[in-house]
């Protein structure tokens, strides 16, 4: 069996223990699934996807909008939940549950729009006076494989599309942080979905690789490139869509506001730790104006109040657990030995890394070659817009980048030669809007999230031809 390459879950028929990332206290547990009990959960969801198939629009509309309403009502316990499983700050957990619900609606809006087309055969002379009536219809049963990061939106981002298009949905949350999408799944029932329509499982990679290999009709995975091979490669002819993470930059430009751009780099760094696949992992700065660039934006990383995610005041909480930690921590170090210049942070209490903040970084250092999710900003220099577009285009990742200039000739530059799936302009990388699609090229990923287009990605198109 091909190996994956994330932390282990619990063994088999085993409970899974969820730990706060801060303090380390106990914050619930799941039941871990075997391979039967995947196998189980995917035969449910092929009878309720049967039935399911013949629902109307207006029905899962219905059906997303009062699954919307369930959180809305449970949002604060839920929120809490997510700060507590994650470590991210509860103001974080709060807005990651109102996009959760937005998701869901622009979802359930989704499902009128997934009409067809009529095209006319007979379009050189002599063809057959034939007609193509061109429909979406559901793919079955989708299995949805989520990351910690956002255990409650990003799981929304799978359901809700599918749905949409009259899927069933088995689940698998992160074995680090199951406990929103158990709630989610448990709330469905509570507004109205019909059983086995919507199921979660858990554990760890076993258990995702047996999800892979089940009768399942789509595969849709947020994660690492690594894991997301070893799944695709398990799951056979299976349809898949993988979001599968990003090594994004932040281009600033001589004519940019400054202190937006000052602002942006930090906030879109320090969230969730840093642990965002299109957060701001390299900032590309223009020689004329990176040294007051960097004496603002030096000032605001270290103004960033780290601490307990449950207080209120507190901008940024810790990794995911100590491992991740330490690994962001040594990639400085090594970036440092290299030559780098370190301006702020660099080490570690536990799971909490220090806001960090690294000039003159090498490209062949782990910390910029690779993706890092951990809040540091690694920061290069340059002068030529062609060679630093050259730089990024040499990474393997391919997800999004941001650009703060209002040179319109640049920005055509920057949309036209940088090979990645998205390009914000007077934004940074991480910007996402719920209905847009989202995703990258290259390791980056397969096919794009977002409700409208993800609920396409999750129907069948059929076709069929008639006399005029």
């Amino acid at each position: 069996m091909t190996a994956l390459h994330w932390a282990e879950g619990p063994a088999r028929g085993h409970t899974l223990t969820v730990t706060n990332p801060f303090d380390g206290t106990p914050v619930g547990e799941v039941a871990a699934a075997d391979a039967a009990a995947v196998a189980l959960a995917v035969q449910r969801a092929r009878r309720a996807a049967a039935e399911f198939r013949h629902s109307t629009p207006a029905e899962r509309r219905a059906l997303l909008d009062r699954l919307a309403d369930a959180i809305a009502a449970e949002a604060e316990p839920l929120a809490q939940t997510i700060c507590r499983e994650v470590g991210k700050t509860i103001r974080e957990a709060r807005n990651e549950v109102r996009r959760a619900q937005n998701t869901l609606r622009l979802s359930g809006e989704t499902a009128a729009f997934l009409d067809g087309e009529v095209l006319n055969c007979a379009i050189v002379a002599g063809a057959a006076r034939r007609r193509a009536v061109i429909t979406y219809e559901p793919v079955g049963v989708v299995g949805a494989i989520t990351p910690f990061n956002y255990p409650l939106n990003l799981l929304c981002h799978k359901l809700g599309p599918a749905i949409a298009a009259g899927n069933a949905v088995v689940a698998k949350p992160s074995p680090k942080a199951p406990l929103a999408a158990q709630r989610l799944a448990e709330l469905a029932a509570v507004a109205g979905f019909p059983p086995d329509l919507f199921q979660v499982v858990h554990g760890g990679a076993d258990t995702a690789l047996a999800l892979a290999q089940a009768p399942i009709d789509l595969l849709s995975f947020t994660g690492g490139p690594d894991a997301g091979l070893a799944l695709k490669r398990a799951s056979g002819l299976v349809r898949c869509l993988m979001e599968l993470g990003g090594n994004d930059p932040l281009f600033v430009l001589p004519d940019a506001d400054l202190e937006r751009a000052v602002a942006t780099a930090v906030a879109q760094r320090t969230e969730i730790a840093g642990q965002s696949c299109a957060a701001v992992k390299k900032l590309y700065l223009h020689t004329a104006i990176a040294d007051p660039f960097l004496e603002r934006l030096t000032a605001a990383v270290a103004a960033v109040r780290t601490g307990d995610p449950m207080d209120e005041a507190t901008d940024m909480g810790p990794v995911i657990d100590e491992e991740a930690a330490g690994r962001v921590v040594r990639r400085v170090a090594d970036a440092r030995a290299a030559g780098a210049r370190l301006l702020l942070g660099g080490e570690r209490r536990g799971a909490l890394v220090a806001p960090t903040l690294i000039d003159a970084v090498s490209p062949d250092t782990e910390l910029l070659r690779e993706e890092t999710f951990g809040p540091v900003i690694a920061v290069r220099r340059f002068d030529d817009i062609g060679a630093a577009i050259a730089e990024v285009n040499a990474s393997p990742y391919g997800l999004q980048a941001g650009v703060f200039t209002n040179d319109h000739a640049a920005v055509r530059r920057f949309a036209r030669e940088l090979s990645v799936g998205g390009v914000m302009i007077n934004e940074g990388p991480d910007f996402r809007a719920e209905h847009v699609p989202f995703g990258g090229i290259k390791r980056s990923g397969l096919g794009r999230e977002g409700v409208r287009i993800a609920a396409r990605e999750m129907s069948e198109p059929k076709v069929v031809i008639d006399e005029a």
